[in-house]
């Protein structure tokens, strides 16, 4: 039988969607939020949320792996690490959009929860 693995594929190659994660989520540790498809929000979700648990539990070599950008490298442990230090897990939301008037695709803002 034929099962499934976890992911989305979205539509690109394995590399090109490693690529756009950590992409995506240097914009959200910088930006606070980002406005994307639903789809692309959730497979982002739980790839940004595993960053920041490293962070707080002080782990710089699993984030340096995946955040190359100091400034937001920085802020992910000055900033955004205390911030969350006491929450145990959930650090983002997602809210639906509109569609996007091009396709119709439907667009979500997955944000950090302050």
């Amino acid at each position: 039988m034929i099962k499934t693995l976890g992911g989305r594929k979205l539509g690109v190659t394995s590399t090109h969607r490693r690529a756009m994660l950590r992409n995506m989520a240097t914009s959200l540790f910088l930006h606070e939020r980002v406005e994307t498809t639903i789809a692309r929000a959730k497979e982002l979700r739980p790839f940004a949320e595993r960053l920041i648990t490293h962070a707080v539990r002080g782990k710089h070599f699993m984030v340096r792996r995946y955040i190359q950008d100091k400034v937001v490298y920085r802020k992910l442990f000055e900033v955004l690490a205390p911030r969350y230090a006491k929450r145990p897990g959930g650090y983002t939301r997602i809210m639906h959009l509109i569609p996007r008037a091009g396709d119709n695709a439907s667009r979500g803002l997955i944000e950090l929860i302050s």
